[in-house]
């Protein structure tokens, strides 16, 4: 009987080109179809992820790439709980982590299930189902940083640039509270859309992140297999 070592940090590693290839391939493919208009959409904001994925051939692609990127985060997460207690035994500091990314995970397939269906439940859900993905997957992050400071799990500049990722994303959604309440409908749409752009970059940069300090960390799934 031997144990073979799976190495973890692919999986946060796929997760975040699954959502880098998605986002950008559904987007060229609803500019070709005339959909969506030409731009920068981190810059110029015209058009939302939402709208760029909505539809055609754009909205297919997107939905089956990622809603297996839902379950990889949901396992991502349950991975990420077994980390912090290999490094702190008994510890239950990180206790939040798995249901907020269960929580994170499930508003994700929501959202990707729905995108492209007409109504107003569909709407509701879609609408909801990105809000509740993106704070879940925040406070997540949140618990997990705290762990990694508290204890000291992860080199100094690490820690620093998850800080940083998590630090930008809140300061994102400071500047969407105040756009809702002081610009006006249009520039509102457009600045809106440009920070959904920024905030997604963020997360997968997170999830770059994640991977690296798996990878350094040498974080491995141990099985059993017959010789």
């Amino acid at each position: 009987m031997e144990r073979i070592a799976a190495p973890l940090w692919p999986l946060p590693l796929a997760i975040a080109l699954v959502m880098l290839v998605a986002t950008h391939l559904a987007w060229m493919l609803s500019v070709q179809a005339g959909y969506v208009p030409l731009c920068n959409p981190y810059w110029d904001g015209c058009t939302s992820i939402s709208r760029a994925a909505r539809h055609g051939l754009g909205n297919h692609l997107f939905r089956l790439m990622m809603l297996p990127c839902a379950l990889l985060q949901g396992l991502h997460w349950w991975a990420a709980r077994d980390w912090l207690r290999l490094r702190r035994p008994g510890d239950s500091g990180g206790s939040g982590l798995l249901p907020l990314g269960i929580a994170a995970a499930l508003s994700l397939a929501v959202y990707a299930t729905f995108l492209g269906s007409e109504g107003e439940i569909y709407r509701f859900l879609r609408r909801y189902g990105v809000v509740a993905y993106f704070a879940s997957s925040y406070l997540a992050q949140l618990v997990f940083l705290r762990q990694l400071r508290r204890h000291a799990l992860a080199k100094p500049a690490l820690i620093r640039a998850m800080l940083a990722i998590c630090l930008a994303m809140l300061m994102l959604g400071v500047i969407n509270a105040l756009i809702g309440a002081f610009a006006g409908e249009s520039l509102k749409d457009r600045l809106e859309n440009a920070l959904e752009w920024q905030l997604g970059l963020l997360l997968v940069m997170w999830f770059v992140a994640q991977a690296w300090l798996w990878r350094r960390s040498g974080y491995a799934l141990r099985v059993r297999a017959d010789v």
